[in-house]
Parts: structure tokens; C-alpha cells; sequence
């Protein structure tokens, strides 16, 4: 056959159809553009070959045991999650894949390299899997990055892994970085030198502080939670007449978390002539500022308040939270954090003022003032004596210690239920201490019993699945076979139970599963 119509005529012949261009019919076409593929093909010059990349990084960690080997293939194979709504009573592997990593990442293991481009294409799904899947993919992660741009996050999740960076007793090395660097280089540059050393980082950023753009100040301010102490409180200081807004916001908020610190004291003065208490009447009395002056707008309080919140009640909760929580039993005559807490508080104030505390009580990492605003997790008031919101006494939670935390949620399900407690298991460790879980499985099973709706206990379920000691599937054997529905209860709620409780056994069998894989021989 021969042909003189080029590719592009062939391809209008196409769009416009064969039937406006008499001399082509279909099947002429379809042999003239297969001719010319043929042609194209046979005719490309042969290009010079790219050089090859360089060798990869060798990994000194042990490899993984190949039951484990096996397993992780299965995880990464599994693409059932975000599918919408789950039955059946198979687990969800992709869901048991961070906690998976985590074990392999404690026992130190490398990865198989064959399955290196499906984890990190797991990982470029879903961000929360970045930490653990770099950490266990290692430095092969970086030199795949560099070749498929589609990983290129795990370039940018391991700033400066492009080049070493010098070691922090390198200091003609360490100055030259800094100042010649990319930016990303100089965040990790920074962030490592603190960690080692927070007074040689502090003098290497403020040696450049004055040149740097406002952006990147923030940036390297924000380096400095590291390590943070009182002798970074005269940079800090002056950090609080820059020019950018955010810079001063975030240098008065590291200040008010050193309690000997000045801006601390200012803060406290202006809080406690705000705060007192009436001996006569044995409550507290409050009277919130009538201006927001020059000197406190420089120590970090924002004038002008969100939509809907009076002026006087902003200003006064900002002051309240920036002042140390030790200057106020002194206030209060001696008493101590509970004792504070439970006096009544005239006018209405109580709930900016505790709300304040509150906050006051997570910033500063306040164990005792904690406890006394949490309350007692079986007292009738849901809402504690202090917290104003389920998610504020979830943040007091997280400052006590991890088996005082899980006894008080464990606690505070048997007295309420579960209706209110998801975000209060969420700050508890995992696996749960054996209190917790049973607490947990109990809730469940008298939720299922009283007929319940089961759809709105699917987010405690998924937790369960992931959280609960998997020893604990022994006592999930009596919930796992089917039930009658209690009268009045949803139609088919007792199906889904069902299959719920099974989804859990079969959940915590397989994680018992992977912990015995991945443990070392």
C-alpha cells in the first residue's frame, strides 16, 4: 500500500469523518494511520542514553522477617478504605497500616525494596502515613523521589535530603550553610543545631534576624519550642516590637509559656487585679479591663475580638490564659487548684473565666490545674467543672499522665455512655489499658442491648479496632453471634451489631497476628 497524506491529514480525516472526504473510507484510514505508526516508529533516531542514576543508599537495618515480608504486601494491597460506609466482617487493612509501621519503626526494620513504590504511593494518599512510611522506607525514599516527581513529598518531608548537613561542631561549615542555603535547608539546619545546642541556634539566627523576610522569621521563631528555656526570653523580647504581626504574636505566646519570664509577670499583674476574692461573700469577683493599651497589645493580646464576643470578656480571657497558674492560689488565699475552682463566681463570669483557665492549664502542660477543672468524670455535669467543650477537656486530658488519663475515660464511660466520649479516646494511648477497653466493650454491648441506633457508634467501633489490646478479643466471644432486635429498635440494627462485633474480633486477631510477625526471633 502506498500513502502521501501525513499524520495531521489522517487525523482531520478523523475528526471530520471519512464521509466528507471521499477518497477515505473507515477502513482505509484505519490502514493509512497504521502504516504511518509504522513509519514514525521505524524512522526515530536513536537517542543518547541518559546516564544512569547514582546507587542508592545502603540500609543497615535488619530486613523483615518474611511472614512480616507478607504481610505488609497485603496492607498495601488492600484498597477498601474510602469506599464509604464498611460491613462485612473483614478488617481494613489500609487502617492497620500506620500501626504496623509504628511496630516495624521500633524494632528497627528496613524494607523489602520491592515494595517500596506501593508504600510510598500509600503515603502520598494519605498524609498521616508520611511520617511513619519515610521513617520505615529509609533512604531509598529520597532517591526514588528524585526520579518519580509523583514522591516528591518525600523530599520535601526530609528538608536538606538532598545534601548532608554539617555537623553541628562544624561551626565554619554550620555558618556557611546558613547563610548561603536554601531555605529548607536552613529550617533543618536550625532545627538540628537546637536540638543539639538551643544556645548555638539561638546566636546563629540572631545573627541574620534583622535580613531575613518576615515569612521565614516566623518560621525560624517557631524553631525555638525546642528546647525552650529561660535564656531565650531576651531574643524573645525583642522579638515583640517586629514588624510583622504573626512574628510578635508567636514571640509573646513562647514568652507567656516561660513563667519567670517579664511579659509572664505583666501578664500576671493585669490578670490579678482583674480576679479577686470577696471574703464577705466567698466567691469571686471579676472585673474584666476597660481598654486594651499600647503595652498590652505589645505583649501579644489581640484588641479587636472575634464576631459575637464582647470586648472586656476577650481581653480578659487572653490575660487570664498568659498568666502562670502559679500566681493564683497566692490570690485566692492560699488555696490550691481545686479549691479555686470550685468557688462560685459572681456575674456570670465563670464560664470566660474557667474557659481561660483551661486554656491556660494546656499551654503550660498543668497537671493539678488539670485535674481540677476536669473534675470528677462521674459527676452529673458533662461539661466538668471548668472545660466549656468536650474537645477542651479532651486537651486537659492530654496533660496528665497515660494511665490516669485512660482510668479517667474509663470512668467517665461507665457514668455516661459513649454518645459523648469519641474525642475523649482519642488522646488515651494505645493499645488501651485493659480498664479502658472493657469500659469501652461494655458501653457497646449495652448500647446494642437497649436497642440503639448502631450507625451512630461506628466512629468508637473504628477506634476499638485499632485501639483495644488485641488480648482482649477473649471477651468478645459471647457478642459475636447473632441476636434478636430488642423491640422498637432499628430495622436491621441487629445484623449490623452483629457483623460490627465480628469486624472487631477478626480485627484484633489480625493485629495480634502482626505484633507476633514483626517480633524479632
Amino acid at each position: 500500500m502506498t500513502t502521501t497524506a501525513t499524520w495531521d491529514d489522517l487525523v482531520s480525516t478523523a475528526l471530520l469523518g471519512t464521509d466528507r472526504r471521499p477518497d477515505h473510507t473507515p477502513l482505509t484510514l484505519l490502514d493509512e494511520a497504521a502504516v504511518q505508526t509504522v513509519r514514525q516508529r521505524a524512522g526515530l533516531r536513536p537517542a543518547t542514553a541518559a546516564a544512569p542514576p547514582e546507587r542508592a543508599e545502603d540500609d543497615p537495618r535488619h530486613p523483615l522477617p518474611p511472614a512480616a515480608r507478607q504481610r505488609l504486601a497485603l496492607l498495601l494491597t488492600d484498597r477498601s478504605s474510602g469506599t464509604g460506609a464498611r460491613r462485612g466482617t473483614a478488617p481494613d487493612l489500609l487502617e492497620l497500616l500506620p500501626q504496623w509501621l509504628a511496630t516495624a519503626n521500633a524494632y528497627g526494620y528496613a524494607p523489602p525494596p520491592e515494595l517500596l513504590p506501593a508504600l510510598l504511593d500509600a503515603a502520598r494518599g494519605r498524609t498521616d502515613l508520611r511520617p511513619p512510611a519515610l521513617t520505615f522506607a529509609g533512604p531509598r525514599a529520597r532517591w526514588l523521589a528524585r526520579l518519580n516527581p509523583d514522591w516528591k513529598f518525600a523530599l520535601r518531608a526530609t528538608p536538606g535530603a538532598g545534601a548532608a548537613l554539617p555537623a553541628p561542631e562544624e561551626s565554619e561549615q554550620v555558618q556557611l550553610r546558613w547563610e548561603e542555603g536554601l531555605f529548607a535547608e536552613r529550617v533543618a539546619l536550625l532545627a538540628s543545631i537546637r536540638a543539639h545546642d538551643p544556645a548555638a541556634a539561638r546566636t546563629l539566627l540572631a545573627g541574620t534576624w534583622g535580613t531575613e523576610r518576615a515569612e521565614d522569621r516566623l518560621m525560624f521563631l517557631d524553631s525555638l519550642r525546642t528546647g525552650l528555656g529561660d535564656a531565650d526570653e531576651p531574643f524573645l523580647e525583642q522579638a515583640l516590637t517586629d514588624r510583622s504581626k504573626n512574628v510578635r504574636a508567636t514571640a509573646a505566646e513562647l514568652l507567656s509559656a516561660l513563667p519567670r519570664s517579664a511579659l509572664a509577670a505583666r501578664m500576671a499583674d493585669r490578670a490579678l487585679t482583674c480576679v479577686a476574692l470577696d471574703r464577705a461573700e466567698g466567691a469571686i469577683v471579676v472585673e474584666a479591663p476597660h481598654e486594651c493599651d499600647a503595652g498590652m497589645e505589645r505583649d501579644g493580646i489581640v484588641a479587636k475580638p472575634p464576631a459575637g464576643r464582647g470586648e472586656r470578656a476577650w481581653w480578659l480571657g487572653q490575660l487570664v490564659e498568659a498568666a502562670p497558674l502559679g500566681r493564683w492560689p497566692d490570690r485566692f488565699g492560699g488555696r490550691g487548684p481545686k479549691e479555686i475552682v470550685a468557688l462560685p463566681v459572681a456575674d456570670d463570669w465563670r464560664g470566660e473565666l474557667h474557659a481561660a483557665w483551661c486554656r491556660a492549664a494546656v499551654r503550660q502542660r498543668d497537671i493539678a490545674w488539670s485535674r481540677a477543672l476536669l473534675g470528677a468524670p462521674t459527676a452529673s455535669d458533662a461539661a466538668g467543672p471548668g472545660a466549656v467543650s468536650l474537645a477542651e477537656r479532651a486537651k486537659l486530658l492530654a496533660a496528665l499522665p497515660g494511665a490516669e488519663r485512660a482510668d479517667w475515660v474509663a470512668e467517665f464511660i461507665a457514668a455516661h455512655g459513649l454518645s459523648e466520649a469519641f474525642q475523649l479516646l482519642g488522646v488515651c494511648g494505645t493499645p488501651w489499658a485493659r480498664p479502658l477497653g472493657r469500659s469501652v466493650v461494655d458501653a457497646l454491648n449495652i448500647a446494642r442491648d437497649a436497642g440503639s441506633y448502631p450507625w451512630s457508634f461506628s466512629g468508637v467501633m473504628g477506634l476499638a479496632e485499632r485501639c483495644l489490646d488485641p488480648e482482649e478479643v477473649v471477651r468478645l466471644d459471647g457478642l459475636t453471634a447473632a441476636v434478636e432486635e430488642p423491640e422498637g429498635s432499628a430495622p436491621g440494627a441487629g445484623g449490623y451489631w452483629t457483623e460490627a462485633f465480628q469486624r472487631l474480633a477478626s480485627t484484633l486477631r489480625l493485629r495480634r497476628s502482626m505484633r507476633d510477625e514483626l517480633a524479632p526471633p
